[in-house]
């Protein structure tokens, strides 16, 4: 807690026009490289005009961002923190954060059922294969992913509830009465949450994880849910005073949240922070042909992640925590020529080590 509050109390005192933000906590583990990268942190069109300094006892600086690939001995806890400078060296801004490094067998011997919650990021299936692979290494719990969705790209031991331009709110609420002859098989389940169920005459969907769980978990509740979401949400925002639309879009968020808590009392809940844009505006007009473009997303993205810090942070009694994914996402090499949002194999492999990492430090009590 008192890192937390430090860390507030840092950001409050120094953001300016570059609003550098960090989140409380940069989780790593032994094998598997993490990465801070300047653009990630910085609301700039320009980060390459910046000097960035991380003081931190361990890690490396490099042209583009500060990684690590930890060591066993590495293991324990590191204060971080990052100042920005101007060509001329004058300080603009700085931020403190603390380097999290959990052991590479923490979970060795238990058990883990995870549940992945998200949009098309999670549908492609490329961040929960990598994370099944992650998994799978030695010294990990033994695994298994809960879920009803399992698209023709999933590995076969990778389950989730991810889907298409979904939103927080999608989950709670969207409903679709079947046609006759409809059967609650993938098609379904674009028109319907899966954790909705028809009422008897099948005009309403009622809310009700713990038969979610029964019928779907084999009664059991999951010990992990992560989710990853909030693109679909915000995209639209006006990226000149997109606050309004963010807080509508996470009082969802916690609405959703507080009814896993209450579900499943036990499960920790994961809230990934909403991934950064392509760093190449061609990719944005390749979607969208001018309609939406990279600045406006990262203005309103870069504030969204803002907000979900200070709505989330510091809510470990109600199981919530965040984790990095907007840090270890390399906007450059992380996303194909012609997609704005959707990241390549290297960079949904980098969402994996994210989720990994944390769920690394979780197994270890952290």
């Amino acid at each position: 807690m008192r890192s937390l509050l430090f860390y507030l109390a840092t950001l409050t005192a120094t953001a300016g026009e570059l609003q550098l933000t960090l989140p409380p906590i940069v989780y790593a583990t032994p094998g598997v490289e993490m990465s801070v990268y300047h653009d990630n942190i910085i609301l700039t069109e320009t980060p390459e005009n910046y000097r960035f300094e991380f003081q931190c006892t361990v890690g490396k600086s490099e042209s583009s961002r500060w990684s690590i690939t930890a060591k066993d001995q590495d293991v324990g806890d590191y204060p971080m923190e990052v100042r920005v400078r101007d060509a001329s060296g004058n300080l603009l801004e700085s931020a403190r954060s603390l380097v999290r490094i959990a052991p590479a067998n923490a979970g060795e011997g238990r058990s883990l059922r995870l549940l992945i919650v998200g949009d098309s990021l999670t549908h492609a299936s490329a961040y929960p294969n990598a994370l099944a692979d992650l998994l799978s290494r030695p010294g990990n719990p033994a695994w298994k992913m809960l879920g009803t969705h399992h698209p023709t790209s999933a590995k076969p031991s990778v389950y989730h509830e991810g889907y298409g331009g979904w939103k927080w709110a999608d989950f709670l609420t969207k409903y679709t009465a079947p046609s006759p002859g409809d059967t609650a098989g993938p098609l379904a389940r674009k028109a319907t949450s899966p954790f909705l169920f028809p009422t008897a005459d099948g005009t309403k969907g009622i809310f009700d994880l713990p038969r979610y769980f029964r019928e779907h978990c084999d009664g059991v509740p999951p010990d992990v849910v992560t989710f990853l979401l909030g693109i679909n949400d915000c995209f639209g925002a006006d990226p000149q005073n997109p606050d309004g639309k963010i807080d509508e879009v996470l009082n969802q968020a916690d609405k959703l949240l507080a009814a896993f808590h209450q579900a499943a009392p036990k499960a920790l809940l994961a809230v990934g922070l909403t991934t950064p844009p392509n760093a190449h505006e061609a990719a944005f007009q390749a979607n969208y042909q001018g309609k939406y473009t990279r600045w406006g997303w990262k203005r309103i993205q870069h504030r969204l992640v803002q907000h979900m810090i200070e709505r989330f942070s510091a809510r470990e009694s109600e199981r919530i925590y965040l984790v990095p994914t907007e840090l270890n996402l390399d906007p450059v090499h992380g996303y194909p020529d012609n997609n704005g949002v959707h990241p390549n194999t290297f960079g949904y492999a980098q969402v994996a080590a994210s989720f990994y990492a944390w769920l690394k430090s979780s197994a270890a009590g952290k």
